[in-house]
């Protein structure tokens, strides 16, 4: 049980350090393609707009990859299902 643990939070620190790499990759992201004037401490309204919609284009962009993705895989493990009963093989 210990080790079941143990690799649940090795699963964890994983998905957090990939949340953290795609986190940091969208900041810059929109960062670069937004913030243009460094005269001040604070964004623009423009800056702020294009940083949301920069944001919400990638989180939508990114989730329906996710589901295209999810898709393909139901539909190969169908085929690869399909395959194995006409070989007869019940795996």
């Amino acid at each position: 049980m210990a080790a079941s643990v143990e690799m649940s939070e090795a699963d964890q620190i994983k998905t957090f350090k990939d949340f953290l790499v795609h986190y940091n990759k969208l900041s810059e992201l929109c960062f670069n393609d937004c913030v243009h004037d460094f005269t001040s401490r604070t964004l623009r309204s423009t800056e702020e707009k294009c940083i949301a919609n920069c944001m919400d284009k990638y989180l939508r962009t990114n989730q329906r990859v996710s589901q295209r993705f999810h898709e393909f895989q139901m539909v190969a493990n169908e085929n690869m299902m399909a395959l194995a009963q006409k070989s007869g093989n019940p795996s």
